[in-house]
């Protein structure tokens, strides 16, 4: 597995449902909603859903987590909830800035009738560089970005396009394979 490229184990982006950029709120719901019913019922290879932009470019993914931040747009401007760790958060650390800024203290129902007319471009970021690698990079540089953003997948570019999605499950697999193959070596 040392010597293998990211390509090998990506997935190309013609494999992936996608939605428009332009696609409403309730419309991306909808989406992973199906996205994720189609998974869970073995028909589709996966639930992410790449968003492409009026030229037909992918520009990222929509995820639940998305839908949540879209409802609640204040969680973008939390910039101390993005350096603290992941893990064992001290419930006096998350409440303080939330307290700051009141987020969520509006009713869900109002955040949702809001939320509509809203586009999906207005909320999705685009990937940032921890969240790409290269389809010609080795496997040591997706294992770095996948342990350090704890992503569960990260686009692929091949000429500064993005070209490929490459998963955590389907990498953890492989070394899940190239253990068992070394034992029996043994």
């Amino acid at each position: 597995m040392e010597k293998m490229k990211v390509r090998e184990l990506m997935r190309p982006v013609e494999e992936f449902p996608r939605l428009s950029s332009r696609t409403t709120f309730m419309e991306a719901v909808e989406a992973l909603a199906e996205a994720e019913k189609e998974f869970l019922a073995g028909r589709a290879k996966q639930r992410i859903l790449l968003v492409y932009d009026e030229d037909g470019k992918i520009t990222g993914k929509i995820s639940p987590m998305d839908v949540v931040q879209g409802l609640e747009p204040s969680y973008e401007g939390i910039k101390s909830l993005k350096t603290l760790p992941h893990y064992r958060l001290a419930p006096s650390l998350v409440e303080s800035p939330m307290d700051e800024l009141r987020v969520w203290e509006r009713p869900l129902s109002e955040l949702c009738r809001k939320a509509i007319a809203v586009k999906i471009e207005s909320f999705i970021k685009l990937p940032t560089p921890d969240h790409m690698v290269r389809a010609d990079d080795s496997m040591d540089k997706a294992f770095h970005l996948f342990v350090l953003g704890r992503h569960d997948s990260l686009f692929v570019t091949d000429g500064g396009a993005i070209v490929g999605v490459i998963r955590f499950s389907d990498v953890y697999r492989e070394i899940v394979h190239s253990m068992r193959e070394c034992s029996l070596a043994q």
